[in-house]
């Protein structure tokens, strides 16, 4: 097996960044989910219930990201200064830091509703669901991890049965593997090497609406798929829809491109 993609997406729900190498630190690839926008309740907004977001592009600068929206650009700094508090479902984050009134504004235009731009700082702020990951890890505006890792091997099988060619952004992986391997077999790993960096998987990813969503424009493209199909083919034992497993960074590193993934723990499918 080995690694094929490397993704960010540096403002959560705006669209992806990829790499040919990336380091992974205890809050996942480097980069990715630091920033959020914000409704005026401290809510993170996603594509969830605001598909325009898709259509906000985002590019990382050397301190910080430009984003643009209609041919308006912005180039907007790593704040340092107001501290407030943002609620990613029902996680409270303190101490994320305000990107100032001008990105507010040029963010408020571009979505027609106020909103504000927050940045997710080094520190050990949201500490992961302790019922899956028994040793402390944290993880920034995730919805709830710091690396989600898909396979090849399970897309090609959803597009069989499903009769389209769904595309993996779809799906927002932060790492993509391929190889000679079943579909699924994720499901089995427990710790991967890839490679100078360890991850440990956790938890199914449960899918949700935003797969229905075309990935550059934010418009549903079927109100069903690919979650129909999904759902008859790869369901936890609770029902839930999964495409996908979540990870914790056991020992940070370096991925490139072309690493070869190792298992080096496995066991039963954790859909069970």
């Amino acid at each position: 097996m080995k690694l094929s993609r490397i993704s960010t997406y540096p403002v959560k729900s705006l669209p992806v960044t990829d790499h040919a190498a990336r380091n992974i630190g205890a809050l996942g690839v480097e980069g990715d989910r630091r920033w959020a926008i914000l409704y005026p309740t401290g809510a993170v907004a996603t594509r969830r219930e605001l598909p325009e977001l898709a259509r906000i592009a985002v590019v990382e600068t050397n301190d910080g990201i430009l984003i643009s929206h209609d041919g308006d650009h912005i180039d907007v700094t790593r704040p340092q200064g107001e501290k407030t508090t943002a609620f990613v479902f029902s996680n409270r984050i303190e101490g994320v830091e305000d990107a100032g009134n001008l990105a507010a504004s040029f963010l408020s235009c571009a979505l027609g509703r106020e909103v504000r731009l927050v940045y997710f700082p080094n520190a050990p702020l949201r500490p992961v669901n302790t019922a899956y990951s028994i040793t402390p890890h944290f993880t920034g505006f995730a919805d709830g991890y710091p690396i989600l890792i898909t396979t090849k091997a399970s897309l090609a099988a959803l597009n069989v049965a499903a009769g389209q060619a769904f595309e993996m952004r779809r799906f927002r992986a932060n790492l993509v593997i391929e190889g000679d391997i079943a579909p699924w077999v994720e499901d089995t790993w427990r710790r991967i090497r890839i490679g100078s960096t360890i991850l440990r998987i956790v938890k199914p990813c449960e899918r949700c609406v935003m797969t229905t969503q075309d990935p550059d424009t934010g418009v549903q493209t079927d109100r069903h798929e690919p979650l129909a199909t999904l759902g008859k083919l790869h369901r936890s034992a609770r029902g839930r829809i999964i495409f996908g497993q979540n990870a914790v960074v056991e020992q940070t590193g370096t991925v490139v491109l072309g690493d070869c993934v190792e298992v080096l723990e496995d066991g039963p499918s954790n859909l069970l």
